[in-house]
């Protein structure tokens, strides 16, 4: 199917915002980069703002369809975390750009309810760990005390954010995944207090 030309300037924006990590995007330099003028860039988006809210909306959408599916597919609360974590980390490695601005560098100087946004995002994303460690009370699941949710799963948010931000950070060279295999255990241990080996599959 053809791409539209909305498409294909997200897209040539998700690839500025990788192909120059700390350089600013602007709409001339994005409108040379699609070939084509300012003022076509502006009929498909009244602003840069909203061409950000458009990429957002995409993350919320592919990583939020995916935690529903893992909590379709999984019951207990390790495998339900486990798998959450590889999604977000599976993004950002497919998704530099575009974890560039869940990270909010790329937002300074922009429109303040952008970063409202995408505090928003990880926001949601903690709650979903925090719901999935206080169903794992009922079920019997291995969790962590009931006093000690809230911190799990700002712990797991936390942990994720600034591998993320690491990521961004080297320019895109460090994997969000480097060292996972040896972190993830150690973390599920703190917060399950068990450990469980291998992270299992990201999807």
């Amino acid at each position: 199917m053809k791409t539209s030309r909305r498409q294909e300037i997200l897209e040539v924006l998700a690839r500025e915002l990788e192909s120059r990590p700390g350089l600013r995007i602007t709409t001339a330099s994005l409108a040379a980069a699609v070939g084509v003028s300012e003022a076509a860039l502006y009929r498909h988006f009244p602003s840069k703002a909203k061409m950000f809210d458009a990429l957002i909306d995409f993350a919320e959408d592919a990583v939020f369809g995916l935690v529903n599916r893992i909590l379709e597919e999984d019951r207990d609360a390790l495998t339900r975390c486990a798998r959450i974590a590889g999604v977000v980390l599976l993004f950002a490695e497919r998704n530099a750009g575009i974890t560039r601005v869940l990270m909010g560098d790329i937002l300074v100087g922009e429109n303040e309810r952008l970063r409202a946004r995408v505090a928003q995002f990880f926001d949601r994303l903690e709650t979903q760990f925090r719901q999935i460690l206080r169903a794992a009370v009922l079920t019997g699941d291995p969790q962590p005390d009931r006093a000690e949710i809230h911190p799990a799963a700002n712990l797991l948010l936390v942990t994720l954010s600034g591998r993320l931000g690491q990521f961004v950070r080297s320019g895109y060279r460090v994997s969000p995944y480097a060292g996972w295999d040896v972190q993830w255990p150690l973390l599920a241990r703190g917060v399950f207090s068990l450990d469980p080996g291998a992270p299992p599959a990201a999807i």
